[in-house]
């Protein structure tokens, strides 16, 4: 039922016609109106927390506050908040839409890491880095590599999903149904479920990055968790895609190398290769002299054995409860330097990388920064390695693809 704003009901003929007598409960009570009169129950306005009517003005009211705070909630990114059942949101989106949008939003920003700022290196290293920089291989000079690790290397995705897909039938060359083994080059027509792949071929030295990585932080591409990943922090690789040379755990903080360069990479983690990892350990507690010297000749883990290459004591107050050793191992196996330590009963307490093969953590490097080689650096790198500038292995009387 209507009513003016001071309370007064309208004319009788101007109202709507009542509900018929059967619509209410036999024997219900009457609810009366302001003068008194009889209101069926079901026809009663609606009345505020203070029972006054609510009017339309007051609903228009309410949902101007409602738009208001959800705003404000939007924008602060409050969780908890939830509209009232049914209310759209000020872009027209119910609840449920806005929840489900909500839960599909990306992740907030991280922040990129800072680059370590240097001084100029010498004229000679600027014209050598330069001369680099614009050399390219003829793509004629490119040998065929297998299908798998040309789609990998050009940022399809691994080399193990892109075995699936040429099983699957996904992957066609120069028109073709792929097979596992064929190998191509940069003259041949690759599509992947349809699509055409620009592949992407070594012509020219790759990038290499230093970086320091923190503590919290995760050496994947894709983390379930949410969690903050070394590719989050590193700048874009525009033409590649970075691959981390080894892991380190989340608790491990210290030097970590990425580069574009798959060959370099499995190089450089392969054991046959055998580089150095080089690690500062903190522990509580303390080795004995035969504990070390068992280190170095072998200790049998759940995986096997393991042993370091060399183990000193660097420092650590003679009073204190912790104390700093330095280890060198060849391996990369999961938490290998910890549970060395923890099999005799010592807890690590922290755990810093300091050097990969002949690279070391320079001292500049502060946890966060990152630093990329120049042209001249990284062409000693591939050399060390035993590779040429665009990843093939060194042998006599010429080059030749691996595999």
């Amino acid at each position: 039922m209507k009513t003016r704003r001071d309370g007064s009901s309208y004319p009788a003929d101007a109202r709507n016609s009542a509900p018929a007598p059967q619509a209410r409960r036999e024997g219900a009570p009457a609810v009366s109106r302001r003068d008194g009169k009889p209101l069926d129950p079901e026809t009663r306005p609606l009345t505020r927390r203070d029972g006054q009517p609510f009017h339309q003005d007051d609903r228009r009211a309410a949902a101007g506050r409602g738009q208001t705070a959800f705003s404000h909630e939007r924008q602060f990114g409050n969780k908890n908040f939830a509209l009232p059942a049914g209310a759209p949101s000020p872009d027209g989106r119910t609840p449920s839409e806005f929840g489900k949008a909500r839960r599909e939003a990306p992740a907030a920003k991280v922040p990129r890491a800072k680059k370590l700022a240097l001084r100029a290196p010498k004229q000679e290293i600027v014209e050598r880095s330069a001369r680099l920089r614009e050399t390219r291989v003829d793509y004629s000079n490119i040998e065929p590599v297998r299908l798998q690790k040309a789609l990998a290397a050009s940022g399809v995705g691994s080399r193990r999903e892109m075995e699936e897909w040429i099983e699957a039938g996904f992957i066609t060359v120069n028109g073709k149904k792929a097979e596992l083994g064929d190998r191509v080059g940069p003259q041949d027509r690759v599509m992947a479920k349809g699509n055409p792949i620009k592949l992407k071929w070594a012509d020219r030295l790759p990038r290499v990055i230093m970086y320091h990585k923190q503590e919290g932080e995760i050496v994947t591409r894709d983390d379930p968790g949410g969690r903050v990943t070394v590719f989050d922090r590193l700048p874009q690789a525009k033409s590649s895609r970075w691959v981390a040379i080894g892991r380190l755990d989340v608790n491990t903080s210290g030097l970590l190398l990425v580069t574009t360069s798959g060959e370099l990479a499995n190089r450089m983690m392969h054991p046959s290769f055998e580089f150095d990892r080089e690690y500062a350990v903190r522990v509580m507690g303390q080795l004995t002299r035969e504990q070390m010297k068992e280190m170095t000749a072998g200790i049998e883990l759940e995986d096997g054995a393991a042993h370091f290459q060399h183990i000193s004591e660097t420092g650590g107050a003679e009073e204190g409860a912790n104390r700093w050793y330095k280890v060198v191992i060849r391996e990369g196996r999961n938490r290998e330097v910890r549970r060395m330590f923890e099999h005799f009963g010592v807890s690590v307490s922290r755990l810093i990388r300091v050097r990969f093969g002949n690279i070391g953590l320079p001292p500049r490097l502060k946890r966060g920064q990152y630093y990329e080689l120049n042209e001249a650096e990284v062409a000693a790198v591939m050399k060390w390695a035993g590779l040429t500038s665009t990843g093939q292995i060194k042998v006599r009387g010429g080059d030749r693809d691996t595999k």
